[in-house]
């Protein structure tokens, strides 16, 4: 499941993802508000929550990598926090691909993510 965070604002936008996410909720939730958001602002400050992550179905494994590879150069700042630690050394090793900066940080870190994000 994609969930928008409470602390999400129009340029600033933060997500939590939990259980196994599917092609719907990339097409029903995500999807259509950081588009909305790219047309609207341009490049955009971006934090996922791992909370509970247990991964994707093949479709929206899809999904994440064509959207990620569309969109590399629309985020200024990217930050993850949580996860497994395969979603970690992920991030870390596919942040070549994008242009504005990319932070990892752990579970009890997300207060300080989200100032990193906003600030």
């Amino acid at each position: 499941m994609i969930e928008f965070m409470d602390e999400s604002t129009d340029k600033y936008l933060g997500v939590r993802i939990s259980g196994k996410l599917t092609d719907e909720d990339y097409k029903n939730v995500l999807v259509p508000r950081l588009e909305e958001a790219f047309k609207n602002y341009g490049k955009l400050d971006f934090l996922v929550h791992m909370d509970g992550f247990e991964g994707w179905d093949a479709h929206a494994a899809w999904d994440d990598m064509s959207f990620g590879l569309q969109h590399a150069g629309d985020f200024d700042k990217l930050a993850v926090v949580g996860g497994p630690k395969w979603v970690e050394w992920a991030v870390k090793a596919f942040r070549f691909m994008f242009k504005g900066e990319v932070r990892t940080y752990q579970d009890d870190q997300l207060e300080k993510a989200w100032e990193w994000v906003a600030g």
